[in-house]
């Protein structure tokens, strides 16, 4: 194998592995840690809001559906805690550079061969739960996802759902 084959197939097997890390769902979570979590039990909605007008009651279906299963009650208003949820899509650009024909040394505009880049525009997903004292409102915990949308809102829901329970599953022992 000629070593422009060689290196072109590590360059591709490369690209692919960073692709890969790229759509990888990234989800972060933190909270006060000086705050008893067990002494919340119940939780009310506070402002929702997303660019996409389903995805408001999807996460508020999602984040409901987790909350009761570990025990929490929802009230109207007034409760232990108070969730607010943003979610919102921004455009990212990612470049990719291929390099051709690459000779057998330095020259003068620098290694041998032609590079091409090309650059794609890809739609991101971020997704926020803050959760509050609902008398203090003081923040006491804090939710983070971050994903690559598709054009298909069922891929899109799916990974909204899936977003909402990795988030939830780092809520602090106390208060699950």
């Amino acid at each position: 194998m000629s070593v422009l084959r060689k290196f072109s197939l590590i360059a591709a097997m490369l690209a692919a592995f960073a692709s890969l890390s790229a759509a990888a769902q990234k989800v972060e979570t933190d909270y006060d840690h000086s705050v008893n979590f067990s002494q919340f039990h119940t939780y009310s909605w506070g402002h929702v809001h997303s660019s996409d007008p389903f995805a408001e009651a999807r996460i508020c279906e999602e984040v409901d559906r987790v909350l009761q299963a570990r025990g929490w009650q929802k009230v109207p208003m007034g409760g232990d805690v108070t969730l607010t949820a943003i979610a919102v899509r921004r455009d990212r650009a990612e470049y990719d550079t291929f390099y051709e024909g690459l000779g057998p040394g330095w020259r003068w505009h620098g290694w041998g061969g032609i590079s091409t880049t090309t650059v794609e525009t890809v739609p991101v997903g971020t997704l926020v739960i803050d959760v509050y004292q609902t008398g203090s409102h003081h923040l006491v915990w804090r939710g983070m996802a971050h994903d690559t949308l598709s054009d298909n809102p069922e891929k899109n829901a799916n990974k909204l759902a899936k977003a909402i329970d990795k988030m939830l599953s780092k809520f602090p022992r106390q208060m699950a």
